[in-house]
């Protein structure tokens, strides 16, 4: 198979993530499907979709033709089986736990013709702890979007040793027709460039907070003025999910062993309280306030 030869891509999960990887791919030009087991969860994205193209095109990004023919070549199905079938190329964007990637890629290994190219959006997980349940792990590859897909244009590719050089040209050039910008990584490490560089920062942003020396809103406010960061770590952990960085945290954990790599005790409270970020209503900050921008 060729670059010019994938017509169809299925995107699993219709999260946060997922929904926007899958307008991303149909306004490329891509038949999309967004498949995820949640019948609630694709409703949802439909209409956050909507809204989304909807503004767009008020604001000029995009016409009216633009996103009637990106919609025509949208679909949501919760059947797995009928996304892999269909599909030249197949993103996962499911959640951040090893587990449930492995299971989900050892299925698609199944159902998806031998020469479809399975990509990850792991945020973490390198593709050759989840290629490893494949008989294609020349064929798998990481393709880290960045929160929110639809405006962060940056993409993070990354090849295993396995990883053949012809999946990663075709996932760079699917990159390129979506319009983001690929980053190629020939080796892999967990956490990738952006999240490790993030990831230190926002562990030094915990323990200042944890040790007292400064209030978290004090950090982000530092952060934005001194450093000139469009938002500030506690900021970020509310926008992309404080479940998600946890889940981060506990999964290079699980890799390495090294107590330091732990998530936070305070993260760990608030993902046990479900207190999630903006998502949930509050997080480090209460988005139910008014004043708060949401």
């Amino acid at each position: 198979m060729k670059s010019k030869d994938i017509k169809n891509i299925s995107v699993l999960g219709a999260g946060s993530m997922g929904h926007q990887i899958g307008m991303l791919c149909a306004l490329g030009g891509y038949e999309t499907t967004i498949q995820d087991i949640n019948e609630a969860a694709l409703t949802d994205a439909g209409e956050k979709l909507e809204g989304i193209m909807t503004k767009w095109v008020k604001k000029g990004k995009i016409t009216e033709e633009m996103k009637n023919g990106a919609f025509s070549r949208l679909r949501y199905t919760t059947n797995l089986e009928e996304a892999a079938v269909q599909a030249d190329f197949i993103i996962e964007a499911i959640v951040e736990k090893l587990d449930a990637k492995r299971e989900v890629f050892q299925k698609l290994d199944e159902l998806a013709a031998p020469d479809v190219i399975f990509a990850s959006n792991s945020s973490t997980i390198v593709n050759s702890l989840i290629a490893s349940v494949t008989s294609r792990k020349d064929k798998v590859v990481n393709m880290h979007f960045f929160f929110p897909p639809l405006v962060m244009d940056c993409v993070e590719v990354v090849m295993s040793d396995e990883t053949s050089e012809e999946t990663a040209k075709m996932t760079m050039d699917v990159c390129e027709r979506i319009n983001r910008t690929g980053v190629l990584l020939k080796k892999e490490i967990s956490g990738f460039v952006a999240n490790r560089i993030l990831g230190a920062l926002q562990k030094e942003a915990m323990y200042l907070y944890e040790e007292g020396i400064a209030d978290f809103k004090d950090i982000d406010l530092i952060c934005r003025k001194a450093l000139n960061h469009p938002i500030g770590p506690f900021e970020l952990m509310d926008l992309s999910g404080i479940d998600v960085g946890y889940y981060v945290m506990q999964q290079r954990y699980n890799e390495t062993g090294n107590p330091e790599d732990k998530p936070s005790k305070a993260i760990e409270e608030k993902v046990k309280a479900g207190t999630l970020g903006r998502k949930t209503g509050k997080g480090w900050y209460d988005y139910t306030k008014e004043g708060v921008k949401n």
